[in-house]
């Protein structure tokens, strides 16, 4: 299935990103919400190039539209189209996700879920489940 980001760029908006983020953050789940916010801040860093960011903001352009390919209120199958789609745009631009790129996200995590806690066997389980 080829992707065709530059049909959804035009779909995306900051707003739009963060209404749809703060609304199903936790339905989507975090590991959506994690690759969401490496792309949102990799599409923010000035040495991103424009095709990169291009891609970017096609897939969250398809994260937000409300009517994709598997709506996101089907129950377990909702996000799945859109984790696909995030993760094609992840595998494209993948050099422009940086280690500053993953600790901003990793801060904006931090903030709505809560700190990750390491366990004695090395696990990291989140805090709010202790």
């Amino acid at each position: 299935m080829a992707i065709k980001f530059r049909s959804f760029e035009k779909k995306f908006s900051e707003s739009g990103l963060w209404n749809k983020l703060s609304r199903y953050a936790r339905v989507a789940g975090k590991e959506v919400v994690e690759k969401v916010l490496w792309l949102y801040y990799a599409a923010q860093d000035p040495q991103t190039p424009r095709w990169a960011k291009t891609a970017i903001y096609g897939a969250l352009g398809y994260f937000i539209f409300p009517l994709d390919a598997i709506p996101d209120f089907a129950v377990l199958l909702g996000y799945t189209d859109d984790l696909g789609v995030l993760l094609a745009a992840l595998a494209t631009v993948s050099a422009y996700i940086t280690d500053d790129v993953k600790a901003q996200a990793s801060r904006t995590m931090e903030r709505w879920f809560g700190p990750a806690v390491p366990t004695e066997s090395g696990i990291t389980i989140d805090a709010e489940k202790e």
